[in-house]
């Protein structure tokens, strides 16, 4: 396997595995603010979007941090407020797209409210990303091409099955969901997965904000006669690849750092 035997292989996977974990662990973007919603602290809000948001009803900047609540004398509710955040974000440009689809805002581990998924970079809050490594019953490693017009990382190879968990959705719903969007995958063919499991907590400067994320994957095997096939159009191709090949692949920077993150665990768990 690229001319390294088990051994060697073994140490070169666990040294691929610490150099990306300290990769995903930086400080927040220069001029970023600590975010507070409800009184609770929440993200890292970015200098730009600091500047688009001050004097809306609901947000108060201080020197220190940014801080969010309900804006109760002008009867807007904190999610109104974060709507109204969101939106302003958007016509300021700060954000990457537009998803209309919600998430958690969670602080100090309690949800305190939603907001759009776009928002989530600029304000530094915290996400949930649920992965699936599915295996062949011959041991190779079944993965998916993001689709082209994917507005972050498109084209690049991905585990079968990662998304974000939803507002008021469970782990383990998140994972089955996004199995039957991404892949086609029926509950009763990840029957026998294992648990999801958290990997790290990354915190990674992006262009558009902070990412803090909560990596979470779950092992299975699919049975022979499973094939795989995506349903949301956002996968372009869908392969199963032998081992050998995935770390050839891995070498060759051809996978987002989410996904390599996710297949090395995966990798190490089952003792390559």
């Amino acid at each position: 396997m690229n001319d390294l035997d088990p051994g060697s292989l073994t140490s070169a996977i666990n040294l691929r595995y610490q150099q990306l974990g300290r990769l995903v662990q930086q400080l927040p973007p220069k001029g970023s603010r600590p975010l507070t919603v409800s009184g609770r602290v929440s993200g890292w809000v970015t200098a730009k979007a600091t500047r688009v948001v001050d004097g809306l009803p609901g947000v108060h900047v201080e020197a220190e941090a940014v801080h969010v609540t309900a804006a109760a004398s002008q009867r807007i509710t904190l999610k109104a407020v974060l709507e109204r955040i969101a939106q302003t974000l958007r016509d300021a440009n700060c954000l990457r797209g537009w998803r209309n689809e919600l998430i958690d805002v969670v602080g100090e581990g309690r949800t305190l409210s939603v907001i759009e998924r776009a928002a989530m970079r600029p304000l530094g809050l915290l996400t949930r990303a649920v992965h699936l490594n599915a295996w062949t019953p011959t041991g190779n490693l079944w993965i998916a091409r993001r689709a082209l017009n994917k507005s972050t990382d498109p084209g690049m190879w991905d585990t079968l099955v990662g998304g974000l968990v939803g507002a008021a959705e469970s782990l383990d719903a998140s994972l089955l969901r996004e199995s039957n969007e991404e892949a086609g995958l029926a509950p009763a063919a990840l029957e026998g997965r294992d648990p999801l499991r958290m990997i790290l907590r990354m915190h990674r400067r992006l262009p558009e904000g902070y990412q803090v994320e909560d990596l979470l994957a779950s092992e299975c095997v699919l049975a022979e006669s499973v094939r795989p096939a995506n349903q949301d159009g956002e996968v372009s191709e869908i392969r199963n690849v032998p081992v050998a090949e995935v770390w050839s692949m891995i070498q060759a920077g051809e996978f987002t750092l989410e996904a390599e993150l996710v297949i090395l665990d995966g990798l190490r768990r089952r003792g390559l």
